[in-house]
């Protein structure tokens, strides 16, 4: 039986007791210490212990370290992650004894009922960094901001932020529709590419759910008016456009030293001029965005100019690790062809002898649906190392392997552990290089272990 959204509303009261599903994920982390700050009782499971874990349990939480019926003792319901199906024994107990079951999209929809600005940033890419981006102007311009991103921003030394002002800003998944239980009071939309292949039928399915997701919004739509794939979705509606092309309404000028430093116009009038501290397009377009928001709010330019130019990036987003023989090492979430694209890309304007990726794949399904997609990107660098693919919350019943795409891209060298990923960069590594670990899984693992 599902349960809708307006039932939630009257578990989250202070006092209750909730149990969420998978406490330990990006989102279900930030929603435990929220509902907490709430007043009401959490406890909460995971698979494995981690630093998030940890954390929650340093600050009361009662964290169960593997998933058992007995975790949901005394709760009056459950909020699961999108990765905790039935089967689940903890899920698969609740729905014995009828306790009910919320998805954790819905939870956050509830909660930003509470807000007079709910900003949601959705995306195919880009929406961590863009998420990151507004949170540094909203704080700049003191708007004491409730903050919930898909990664840790150095900024915030977390990935969420419980404020009094009265604007919650979340980053906003389109996976399994789950954007779809929000409540935007301004929708943004950075981009639409064909992915999550696993839920989606094809691209005009992804197009339908992100429309969808722009009607929600009880405010203003705002989206990339120079990529082709969101005009598409939106045709016909009414929405504020960013880009660099004539007709867009906030549109970025007098581009130079290769999309750091610009000039942001809004409706034909100067609204700020922008310095960044991040390489490439894909994150000009994503300040744009962010500027886009700002400017819709009524924030003043200097906020924006100012928050904008203290970000040095989201943890996992072109993030510098170290030096390692001379080499410098990153480490990047990218794990679509877009995003590599796009990585390969800005990394091509940094001074380096050779560009060294060790690419993890992620999901069984992206690899497969995408395969020509990252072949073509990954023969761009000079070296590729991949390692095998991360099967999140998938079976491989095509059995496909990263060695797969190793055997089209000339010179790739493949390794089935991250330790062998770790002993190939070793002996790769050499003065001037730059090297990338990228991927959403935990490839970073194998440039840490490189360094230590």
């Amino acid at each position: 039986m599902n349960f809708s959204s307006a039932e939630l509303k009257s578990y989250l009261q202070p006092g209750n007791h909730v149990h969420l599903v998978g406490i330990g994920g990006v989102s279900m982390r930030p929603l435990g210490l929220v509902l907490k700050g709430m007043g009401l009782h959490v406890t909460g499971s995971d698979m494995n212990s981690s630093v998030s874990t940890d954390e929650l349990i340093a600050k009361g939480i009662q964290v169960s370290i593997g998933h058992r019926p007995e975790n949901i003792q005394g709760a009056q319901c459950v909020i699961r992650t999108a990765a905790a199906h039935n089967d689940n024994p903890e899920i698969a107990a609740a729905r014995a004894v009828g306790m009910p079951i919320f998805e954790r999209a819905q939870a956050w929809g509830v909660i930003m009922q509470a807000y007079r600005n709910a900003i949601c940033i959705s995306g195919t890419h880009g929406k961590t960094t863009t998420t990151s981006m507004v949170t540094h102007i909203l704080m700049e311009a003191q708007q004491d901001p409730t903050v919930m991103i898909g990664g840790d921003l150095p900024l915030l030394h977390a990935g969420h932020r419980v404020g009094n002002g009265d604007t919650i800003l979340l980053e906003s998944c389109e996976y399994c529709d789950s954007f779809l239980n929000f409540f935007p009071t301004l929708a943004v939309i950075l981009n639409v590419e064909a992915d999550h292949l696993d839920y989606f039928k094809d691209l005009a399915d992804v197009q339908k759910s992100f429309r969808a997701f722009a009607k929600l919004s009880s405010g203003g739509i705002l989206a990339n008016g120079d990529d082709p794939h969101t005009r598409q979705a939106l045709e016909g509606m009414d929405y504020v456009c960013f880009g660099t092309e004539a007709y867009n309404r906030v549109r970025a000028v007098n581009i130079c030293h290769q999309w750091r430093s610009f000039d942001v116009v809004c409706d034909g009038q100067h609204y700020c001029h922008l310095e960044l501290s991040v390489l490439g397009k894909h994150n000009a377009m994503n300040a744009l965005a962010a500027v886009g928001v700002a400017w819709m709010l009524g924030i003043p330019a200097e906020a924006a100019e100012h928050g904008l130019a203290t970000f040095h990036g989201a943890r996992r987003r072109m993030e510098y690790k170290g030096k390692y023989n001379g080499a410098s090492v990153y480490d990047d979430y990218a794990h679509h062809p877009d995003e590599l694209c796009a990585t390969i890309d800005a990394v091509k304007t940094m001074e380096h002898s050779r560009m060294i990726v060790a690419f993890q794949p992620h999901t069984y399904t992206r690899t497969t649906a995408l395969f020509q997609e990252f072949v073509a990107q990954l023969r761009k660098p000079d070296v590729v190392v991949l390692a095998e693919i991360y099967a999140a919350r998938e079976s491989n019943t095509t059995g496909i392997s990263s060695k797969d795409l190793a055997d089209q891209i000339p010179g790739a060298i493949y390794c089935a552990t991250l330790p062998d990923v770790t002993e190939t960069l070793r002996a790769l590594a050499q003065p001037g290089d730059v090297i990338l670990t990228v991927g959403a899984g935990d490839i970073y693992r194998a440039g840490e272990a490189l360094l230590k």
